[in-house]
Protein backbone atom coordinates (compact mmCIF):
# COMPACT_ATOMS: atom_id res chain seq x y z
CA UNK A 1 0.00 0.00 0.00
CA UNK A 2 1.67 3.27 -0.78
CA UNK A 3 2.86 5.31 1.95
CA UNK A 4 1.68 9.02 2.67
CA UNK A 5 4.69 11.29 2.56
CA UNK A 6 2.60 14.04 3.38
CA UNK A 7 1.82 12.17 7.08
CA UNK A 8 3.73 12.43 9.92
CA UNK A 9 4.31 8.30 10.44
CA UNK A 10 5.51 6.68 13.92
CA UNK A 11 5.67 3.40 12.42
CA UNK A 12 6.25 1.77 8.90
CA UNK A 13 5.63 -1.46 7.90
CA UNK A 14 6.35 -2.28 4.08
CA UNK A 15 6.03 -5.66 2.72
CA UNK A 16 7.55 -7.67 5.73
CA UNK A 17 8.33 -11.18 5.72
CA UNK A 18 9.65 -13.59 7.82
CA UNK A 19 10.28 -16.98 6.84
CA UNK A 20 11.55 -19.66 8.70
CA UNK A 21 12.84 -23.27 7.68
CA UNK A 22 11.17 -26.44 9.27
CA UNK A 23 13.07 -29.59 8.60
CA UNK A 24 11.29 -33.24 9.32
CA UNK A 25 14.53 -34.75 11.13
CA UNK A 26 18.09 -32.69 12.85
CA UNK A 27 20.14 -34.42 10.06
CA UNK A 28 18.37 -32.72 7.16
CA UNK A 29 19.87 -29.59 8.38
CA UNK A 30 22.80 -30.91 7.92
CA UNK A 31 22.29 -32.83 4.49
CA UNK A 32 21.12 -29.44 2.94
CA UNK A 33 24.39 -27.22 4.48
CA UNK A 34 26.66 -30.40 2.83
CA UNK A 35 24.66 -31.00 -0.40
CA UNK A 36 26.48 -30.34 -3.29
CA UNK A 37 23.76 -29.95 -5.76
CA UNK A 38 21.97 -27.39 -2.98
CA UNK A 39 18.72 -29.93 -2.65
CA UNK A 40 16.47 -28.55 -0.11
CA UNK A 41 15.76 -30.71 2.51
CA UNK A 42 13.37 -28.00 4.50
CA UNK A 43 10.32 -26.44 4.43
CA UNK A 44 9.54 -22.58 4.26
CA UNK A 45 7.12 -21.78 6.93
CA UNK A 46 5.43 -18.08 6.45
CA UNK A 47 5.05 -16.47 10.05
CA UNK A 48 4.46 -13.22 8.10
CA UNK A 49 4.10 -12.94 4.39
CA UNK A 50 4.17 -9.39 2.80
CA UNK A 51 2.57 -7.49 5.67
CA UNK A 52 2.25 -3.72 5.44
CA UNK A 53 0.57 -0.87 7.23
CA UNK A 54 1.62 2.26 8.79
CA UNK A 55 0.78 3.63 12.16
CA UNK A 56 0.50 7.55 12.52
CA UNK A 57 1.94 9.48 15.55
CA UNK A 58 -0.40 9.50 18.52
CA UNK A 59 -2.34 6.76 17.07
CA UNK A 60 -3.17 4.33 19.22
CA UNK A 61 -3.39 0.79 16.53
CA UNK A 62 -4.55 -2.59 17.55
CA UNK A 63 -3.23 -5.70 15.99
CA UNK A 64 -5.74 -8.67 16.67
CA UNK A 65 -6.41 -12.40 15.06
CA UNK A 66 -6.28 -15.85 15.90
CA UNK A 67 -2.94 -17.71 17.64
CA UNK A 68 -0.70 -18.00 14.98
CA UNK A 69 -1.61 -15.33 12.67
CA UNK A 70 1.90 -13.46 13.15
CA UNK A 71 1.13 -11.04 15.87
CA UNK A 72 3.60 -11.26 18.48
CA UNK A 73 6.23 -11.48 15.44
CA UNK A 74 5.46 -8.00 13.65
CA UNK A 75 6.04 -7.02 17.08
CA UNK A 76 9.08 -8.16 17.81
CA UNK A 77 10.69 -7.13 14.12
CA UNK A 78 9.32 -3.47 14.87
CA UNK A 79 10.99 -3.47 18.01
CA UNK A 80 14.47 -5.40 16.91
CA UNK A 81 14.11 -8.26 18.41
CA UNK A 82 13.73 -10.16 15.26
CA UNK A 83 14.88 -9.61 11.61
CA UNK A 84 12.86 -9.81 8.50
CA UNK A 85 13.47 -12.16 6.03
CA UNK A 86 12.26 -9.47 3.41
CA UNK A 87 11.10 -6.37 3.75
CA UNK A 88 11.34 -3.08 5.58
CA UNK A 89 10.71 -1.09 8.72
CA UNK A 90 10.76 2.48 9.65
CA UNK A 91 10.47 3.90 13.41
CA UNK A 92 10.63 7.50 14.13
CA UNK A 93 10.79 8.17 17.71
CA UNK A 94 12.08 6.19 20.64
CA UNK A 95 10.04 2.81 21.84
CA UNK A 96 9.06 1.14 24.89
CA UNK A 97 8.11 -2.17 24.58
CA UNK A 98 6.12 -4.76 26.90
CA UNK A 99 6.25 -8.02 24.83
CA UNK A 100 6.02 -11.37 26.61
CA UNK A 101 7.26 -11.76 30.00
CA UNK A 102 11.52 -11.48 30.55
CA UNK A 103 11.74 -9.82 27.33
CA UNK A 104 14.90 -7.25 28.49
CA UNK A 105 15.12 -8.55 31.58
CA UNK A 106 18.26 -10.32 33.41
CA UNK A 107 17.01 -12.92 35.38
CA UNK A 108 19.74 -12.54 37.91
CA UNK A 109 19.80 -8.87 38.86
CA UNK A 110 17.58 -7.18 40.87
CA UNK A 111 14.44 -5.47 40.03
CA UNK A 112 16.49 -1.83 40.59
CA UNK A 113 19.40 -2.90 38.45
CA UNK A 114 16.92 -4.10 35.82
CA UNK A 115 15.43 -0.68 35.71
CA UNK A 116 18.79 1.26 35.04
CA UNK A 117 19.83 -1.05 32.54
CA UNK A 118 16.91 -1.48 30.44
CA UNK A 119 16.72 2.11 31.17
CA UNK A 120 20.40 2.44 29.38
CA UNK A 121 18.94 0.42 26.51
CA UNK A 122 16.12 3.07 25.73
CA UNK A 123 19.31 5.88 25.60
CA UNK A 124 18.42 7.64 29.01
CA UNK A 125 21.23 8.13 31.07
CA UNK A 126 21.73 7.07 34.75
CA UNK A 127 20.61 10.67 35.96
CA UNK A 128 17.59 10.48 33.71
CA UNK A 129 16.02 6.91 35.49
CA UNK A 130 17.12 8.31 38.83
CA UNK A 131 14.32 10.78 38.05
CA UNK A 132 11.95 8.47 36.92
CA UNK A 133 12.76 5.52 39.30
CA UNK A 134 10.55 6.89 41.86
CA UNK A 135 7.46 7.10 39.88
CA UNK A 136 8.28 3.22 38.59
CA UNK A 137 8.63 1.94 41.88
CA UNK A 138 5.05 3.59 42.85
CA UNK A 139 3.23 2.27 40.26
CA UNK A 140 5.32 -1.30 40.47
CA UNK A 141 3.75 -1.29 43.76
CA UNK A 142 6.21 -4.45 45.24
CA UNK A 143 7.62 -3.38 48.08
CA UNK A 144 11.15 -4.63 49.21
CA UNK A 145 11.13 -7.12 46.09
CA UNK A 146 12.69 -4.12 44.29
CA UNK A 147 16.06 -5.58 45.74
CA UNK A 148 15.66 -9.02 45.04
CA UNK A 149 16.84 -11.02 41.77
CA UNK A 150 14.06 -11.04 39.43
CA UNK A 151 14.05 -14.77 39.27
CA UNK A 152 12.67 -14.97 42.94
CA UNK A 153 9.58 -12.52 41.53
CA UNK A 154 5.96 -14.30 40.98
CA UNK A 155 4.74 -13.57 37.33
CA UNK A 156 2.30 -11.34 38.84
CA UNK A 157 5.43 -9.29 40.17
CA UNK A 158 7.18 -9.40 37.20
CA UNK A 159 4.58 -7.83 34.88
CA UNK A 160 3.78 -5.36 37.39
CA UNK A 161 7.51 -4.21 37.42
CA UNK A 162 7.88 -4.61 33.52
CA UNK A 163 4.91 -2.43 32.93
CA UNK A 164 5.62 0.00 35.32
CA UNK A 165 9.15 0.58 33.49
CA UNK A 166 7.42 0.90 29.75
CA UNK A 167 4.79 3.11 30.87
CA UNK A 168 6.97 5.56 32.76
CA UNK A 169 9.51 6.16 30.68
CA UNK A 170 7.72 8.82 28.78
CA UNK A 171 8.18 6.52 25.24
CA UNK A 172 7.22 8.19 22.15
CA UNK A 173 6.12 4.49 20.88
CA UNK A 174 4.32 2.28 23.35
CA UNK A 175 4.25 -0.93 22.07
CA UNK A 176 2.33 -3.78 24.44
CA UNK A 177 1.88 -7.82 23.81
CA UNK A 178 -0.86 -9.66 25.92
CA UNK A 179 1.43 -8.27 28.35
CA UNK A 180 -1.62 -7.28 31.16
CA UNK A 181 -3.71 -10.10 31.00
CA UNK A 182 -1.11 -11.29 33.86
CA UNK A 183 -1.64 -8.72 36.06
CA UNK A 184 -5.25 -8.83 38.22
CA UNK A 185 -8.19 -7.16 37.34
CA UNK A 186 -7.02 -3.63 39.94
CA UNK A 187 -3.64 -3.88 38.45
CA UNK A 188 -4.87 -4.19 34.36
CA UNK A 189 -7.50 -1.05 35.51
CA UNK A 190 -4.85 0.96 36.63
CA UNK A 191 -2.48 0.47 33.59
CA UNK A 192 -5.29 0.98 31.29
CA UNK A 193 -5.81 4.39 32.91
CA UNK A 194 -2.17 5.23 32.63
CA UNK A 195 -2.48 3.97 28.89
CA UNK A 196 -5.35 6.73 28.43
CA UNK A 197 -3.00 9.29 30.23
CA UNK A 198 -0.01 9.02 27.85
CA UNK A 199 -2.30 8.67 25.10
CA UNK A 200 -3.95 11.96 25.51
CA UNK A 201 -0.40 13.57 25.90
CA UNK A 202 0.22 12.40 22.43
CA UNK A 203 2.48 8.89 22.68
CA UNK A 204 1.66 6.66 19.49
CA UNK A 205 0.99 2.91 21.16
CA UNK A 206 0.78 -0.35 19.15
CA UNK A 207 -1.04 -2.81 20.75
CA UNK A 208 -1.70 -6.72 20.50
CA UNK A 209 -4.26 -8.42 22.65
CA UNK A 210 -7.55 -11.19 22.39
CA UNK A 211 -9.76 -8.32 24.05
CA UNK A 212 -12.47 -7.30 22.13
CA UNK A 213 -13.46 -4.58 24.60
CA UNK A 214 -10.08 -2.96 25.20
CA UNK A 215 -9.87 -3.09 21.18
CA UNK A 216 -12.71 -1.29 20.47
CA UNK A 217 -12.53 1.13 23.54
CA UNK A 218 -9.08 2.63 23.28
CA UNK A 219 -7.72 1.76 19.65
CA UNK A 220 -8.21 4.19 17.02
CA UNK A 221 -7.29 1.95 14.06
CA UNK A 222 -7.06 -1.78 13.91
CA UNK A 223 -5.33 -4.35 11.75
CA UNK A 224 -6.74 -7.78 11.15
CA UNK A 225 -4.00 -10.61 10.65
CA UNK A 226 -4.43 -14.61 9.85
CA UNK A 227 -2.20 -16.75 9.31
CA UNK A 228 0.71 -14.25 8.87
CA UNK A 229 -1.09 -12.64 6.06
CA UNK A 230 -3.04 -9.11 6.26
CA UNK A 231 -6.71 -9.04 6.00
CA UNK A 232 -7.60 -5.64 6.47
CA UNK A 233 -7.31 -2.36 8.49
CA UNK A 234 -9.82 0.07 9.92
CA UNK A 235 -12.79 0.69 12.28
CA UNK A 236 -12.60 -1.16 15.45
CA UNK A 237 -15.91 -2.64 15.07
CA UNK A 238 -15.15 -3.41 11.40
CA UNK A 239 -12.61 -5.08 12.10
CA UNK A 240 -13.83 -7.11 15.32
CA UNK A 241 -16.56 -7.97 12.77
CA UNK A 242 -14.22 -9.33 10.34
CA UNK A 243 -12.47 -11.30 13.14
CA UNK A 244 -16.02 -12.93 14.44
CA UNK A 245 -15.84 -14.55 11.11
CA UNK A 246 -12.18 -15.68 11.04
CA UNK A 247 -13.13 -17.32 14.62
CA UNK A 248 -16.30 -19.05 13.19
CA UNK A 249 -14.04 -20.17 10.32
CA UNK A 250 -17.02 -17.91 7.92
CA UNK A 251 -14.14 -17.81 5.39
CA UNK A 252 -16.38 -17.04 2.23
CA UNK A 253 -18.17 -14.94 4.22
CA UNK A 254 -15.15 -13.00 5.11
CA UNK A 255 -14.49 -12.77 1.41
CA UNK A 256 -17.94 -11.58 0.49
CA UNK A 257 -17.58 -8.59 3.51
CA UNK A 258 -14.08 -7.55 2.67
CA UNK A 259 -15.20 -6.76 -1.14
CA UNK A 260 -18.36 -4.66 0.45
CA UNK A 261 -15.81 -2.73 3.08
CA UNK A 262 -16.27 0.18 0.98
CA UNK A 263 -19.70 0.25 1.78
CA UNK A 264 -19.49 -0.01 5.67
CA UNK A 265 -20.26 3.37 6.94
CA UNK A 266 -17.79 3.29 10.05
CA UNK A 267 -17.57 1.95 13.85
CA UNK A 268 -19.67 1.28 16.56
CA UNK A 269 -22.87 3.32 17.65
CA UNK A 270 -24.27 4.22 14.12
CA UNK A 271 -26.73 6.74 13.81
CA UNK A 272 -30.63 5.39 13.53
CA UNK A 273 -29.60 2.41 15.77
CA UNK A 274 -31.68 3.62 18.99
CA UNK A 275 -35.03 3.88 17.79
CA UNK A 276 -34.61 0.07 17.16
CA UNK A 277 -33.94 -0.22 13.53
CA UNK A 278 -32.94 -3.54 12.64
CA UNK A 279 -30.46 -4.01 9.56
CA UNK A 280 -31.15 -7.20 9.36
CA UNK A 281 -35.14 -6.59 8.72
CA UNK A 282 -35.91 -7.33 4.94
CA UNK A 283 -32.16 -9.04 4.32
CA UNK A 284 -32.05 -12.32 2.66
CA UNK A 285 -31.16 -14.91 5.12
CA UNK A 286 -27.55 -16.49 3.46
CA UNK A 287 -27.19 -19.54 1.50
CA UNK A 288 -28.15 -22.43 3.41
CA UNK A 289 -29.04 -22.32 7.13
CA UNK A 290 -28.54 -19.94 9.69
CA UNK A 291 -26.88 -22.25 12.30
CA UNK A 292 -24.26 -23.57 9.48
CA UNK A 293 -22.75 -20.02 10.28
CA UNK A 294 -22.89 -19.68 13.40
CA UNK A 295 -21.55 -21.79 16.58
CA UNK A 296 -23.57 -24.75 17.77
CA UNK A 297 -23.32 -26.87 21.08
CA UNK A 298 -22.65 -30.68 19.69
CA UNK A 299 -23.12 -31.68 23.34
CA UNK A 300 -26.46 -29.81 23.43
CA UNK A 301 -29.72 -31.13 25.03
CA UNK A 302 -33.22 -31.14 23.09
CA UNK A 303 -36.31 -33.25 24.37
CA UNK A 304 -40.19 -33.15 23.40
CA UNK A 305 -42.99 -35.09 22.23
CA UNK A 306 -41.93 -34.27 18.61
CA UNK A 307 -44.94 -32.13 17.10
CA UNK A 308 -43.16 -29.30 16.18
CA UNK A 309 -39.33 -29.00 15.36
CA UNK A 310 -37.11 -26.13 15.73
CA UNK A 311 -34.89 -26.69 12.46
CA UNK A 312 -32.91 -23.82 12.05
CA UNK A 313 -31.91 -20.97 13.93
CA UNK A 314 -29.59 -17.47 14.33
CA UNK A 315 -28.33 -14.72 15.83
CA UNK A 316 -27.65 -11.48 14.37
CA UNK A 317 -26.05 -8.58 15.37
CA UNK A 318 -26.80 -4.60 14.84
CA UNK A 319 -25.41 -4.99 11.42
CA UNK A 320 -27.16 -7.70 10.06
CA UNK A 321 -24.16 -10.25 10.33
CA UNK A 322 -25.05 -13.94 11.68
CA UNK A 323 -22.35 -14.39 14.68
CA UNK A 324 -21.69 -16.06 18.36
CA UNK A 325 -20.01 -12.71 19.10
CA UNK A 326 -22.39 -10.12 20.31
CA UNK A 327 -21.78 -5.95 21.61
CA UNK A 328 -23.00 -4.94 24.87
CA UNK A 329 -24.71 -2.00 24.32
CA UNK A 330 -26.27 -3.14 20.48
CA UNK A 331 -29.51 -4.42 19.31
CA UNK A 332 -29.33 -7.88 18.58
CA UNK A 333 -32.25 -10.35 17.08
CA UNK A 334 -32.08 -14.15 17.43
CA UNK A 335 -34.38 -15.70 15.14
CA UNK A 336 -35.77 -18.96 15.07
CA UNK A 337 -37.74 -20.94 12.26
CA UNK A 338 -40.32 -24.12 13.29
CA UNK A 339 -41.58 -26.46 11.40
CA UNK A 340 -45.00 -28.22 12.26
CA UNK A 341 -45.55 -31.76 12.03
CA UNK A 342 -49.25 -31.88 13.29
CA UNK A 343 -52.01 -29.27 14.30
CA UNK A 344 -51.32 -27.38 17.05
CA UNK A 345 -53.91 -24.77 18.55
CA UNK A 346 -52.06 -22.17 20.02
CA UNK A 347 -47.71 -22.46 20.14
CA UNK A 348 -45.90 -20.85 22.05
CA UNK A 349 -41.69 -19.46 21.16
CA UNK A 350 -39.47 -18.80 24.08
CA UNK A 351 -35.78 -17.89 23.91
CA UNK A 352 -33.55 -18.10 27.38
CA UNK A 353 -30.22 -17.15 28.23
CA UNK A 354 -28.27 -18.83 30.82
CA UNK A 355 -24.90 -18.19 32.72
CA UNK A 356 -22.39 -20.81 32.58
CA UNK A 357 -23.51 -21.95 35.98
CA UNK A 358 -26.76 -22.54 34.23
CA UNK A 359 -28.28 -19.22 35.90
CA UNK A 360 -31.33 -18.15 33.73
CA UNK A 361 -30.41 -14.38 33.31
CA UNK A 362 -33.35 -12.99 31.02
CA UNK A 363 -36.03 -14.74 28.72
CA UNK A 364 -39.04 -14.05 27.12
CA UNK A 365 -41.90 -16.05 24.87
CA UNK A 366 -44.46 -14.98 22.53
CA UNK A 367 -46.97 -15.14 25.37
CA UNK A 368 -45.66 -12.73 27.52
CA UNK A 369 -44.76 -10.26 24.56
CA UNK A 370 -48.31 -10.53 23.45
CA UNK A 371 -47.77 -11.51 20.06
CA UNK A 372 -50.32 -12.43 17.64
CA UNK A 373 -50.08 -16.53 17.17
CA UNK A 374 -52.17 -18.04 14.90
CA UNK A 375 -53.10 -21.81 15.10
CA UNK A 376 -51.20 -23.78 12.73
CA UNK A 377 -51.88 -27.27 10.74
CA UNK A 378 -49.02 -30.04 9.82
CA UNK A 379 -47.29 -28.89 7.03
CA UNK A 380 -46.99 -25.09 8.55
CA UNK A 381 -43.74 -22.78 9.70
CA UNK A 382 -43.30 -20.01 11.57
CA UNK A 383 -40.37 -17.88 11.76
CA UNK A 384 -40.20 -15.82 14.61
CA UNK A 385 -37.62 -12.69 15.48
CA UNK A 386 -36.83 -11.58 19.19
CA UNK A 387 -35.19 -8.26 18.96
CA UNK A 388 -33.71 -6.82 22.14
CA UNK A 389 -30.67 -4.61 23.50
CA UNK A 390 -28.00 -6.35 24.76
CA UNK A 391 -27.33 -5.15 28.20
CA UNK A 392 -25.30 -7.75 29.80
CA UNK A 393 -21.89 -7.41 31.42
CA UNK A 394 -18.80 -8.48 29.33
CA UNK A 395 -18.44 -12.78 29.28
CA UNK A 396 -19.96 -15.97 28.34
CA UNK A 397 -23.49 -16.92 28.09
CA UNK A 398 -25.55 -20.03 26.73
CA UNK A 399 -28.85 -19.70 24.55
CA UNK A 400 -31.84 -22.16 24.91
CA UNK A 401 -34.86 -22.10 23.01
CA UNK A 402 -38.11 -23.94 22.86
CA UNK A 403 -41.81 -24.13 21.13
CA UNK A 404 -44.61 -25.24 23.55
CA UNK A 405 -48.20 -24.95 24.58
CA UNK A 406 -50.96 -25.52 26.95
CA UNK A 407 -53.47 -28.49 26.74
CA UNK A 408 -56.41 -29.15 28.61
CA UNK A 409 -54.89 -26.76 30.95
CA UNK A 410 -51.17 -28.69 30.98
CA UNK A 411 -47.53 -27.44 29.69
CA UNK A 412 -46.92 -29.02 26.88
CA UNK A 413 -43.30 -29.20 25.33
CA UNK A 414 -43.02 -30.04 21.42
CA UNK A 415 -39.42 -29.22 20.73
CA UNK A 416 -37.15 -27.64 23.65
CA UNK A 417 -33.46 -26.78 22.76
CA UNK A 418 -31.30 -26.37 25.95
CA UNK A 419 -27.64 -24.50 25.63
CA UNK A 420 -28.09 -24.84 22.04
CA UNK A 421 -25.52 -22.03 21.30
CA UNK A 422 -22.68 -20.06 23.01
CA UNK A 423 -23.08 -16.11 23.42
CA UNK A 424 -19.86 -14.13 23.84
CA UNK A 425 -20.64 -10.49 24.64
CA UNK A 426 -17.99 -7.87 24.21
CA UNK A 427 -18.14 -5.10 26.49
CA UNK A 428 -15.90 -2.16 26.83
CA UNK A 429 -17.75 -0.85 29.93
CA UNK A 430 -18.65 -3.43 32.80
CA UNK A 431 -20.40 -2.70 35.94
CA UNK A 432 -21.40 -4.70 38.79
CA UNK A 433 -23.18 -7.34 38.43
CA UNK A 434 -25.20 -9.79 35.94
CA UNK A 435 -26.65 -6.57 33.83
CA UNK A 436 -26.10 -2.46 32.86
CA UNK A 437 -29.01 -0.85 34.09
CA UNK A 438 -27.28 2.30 31.61
CA UNK A 439 -27.32 4.49 34.58
CA UNK A 440 -27.00 8.32 33.39
CA UNK A 441 -24.98 10.33 36.16
CA UNK A 442 -25.27 13.79 37.10
CA UNK A 443 -22.74 15.15 39.99
CA UNK A 444 -23.32 18.54 41.00
CA UNK A 445 -20.19 20.24 42.50
CA UNK A 446 -21.31 22.79 45.79
CA UNK A 447 -17.82 23.85 47.11
CA UNK A 448 -17.43 25.57 50.86
CA UNK A 449 -16.87 29.11 50.46
CA UNK A 450 -13.40 30.14 52.30
CA UNK A 451 -12.92 33.14 53.57
CA UNK A 452 -9.40 34.73 51.90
Amino acid sequence: MPIEESVEYAIRVQDVSKVYRLYEKPIDRLKESLSLSHKNYHKDFFALNGISFQVRKGETVGIIGTNGSGKSTILKIITGVLTPTSGEVQVEGVISALLELGAGFNMEYTGIENIYMNGTMMGFSRKEMEAKLQDILDFADIGDFVYQPVKTYSSGMFVRLAFALAINVEPEILIVDEALSVGDVFFQSKCYRRMEEIRQNGTTILMVTHDMGSVIKYCDRVVLLNKGSFIAEGAPGKMVDLYKKILANQMEDLEEELQEMNDFSGGIGDSGRENGENPADGRADKEGLMKEHITINPNRTEYGDGRAQIYDLGMFDERGNLTNLLLKGEYFTIREKIRFLEDIPAPIFTYTIKDKKGAELSGTNTMFEGADIRPVKAGDEYEVNFRQKMTLQGGEYLLSMSCTGFEQGEHTVYHRLYDVANITVISNKNTVGVYDMESKVEAVYHPVERKS
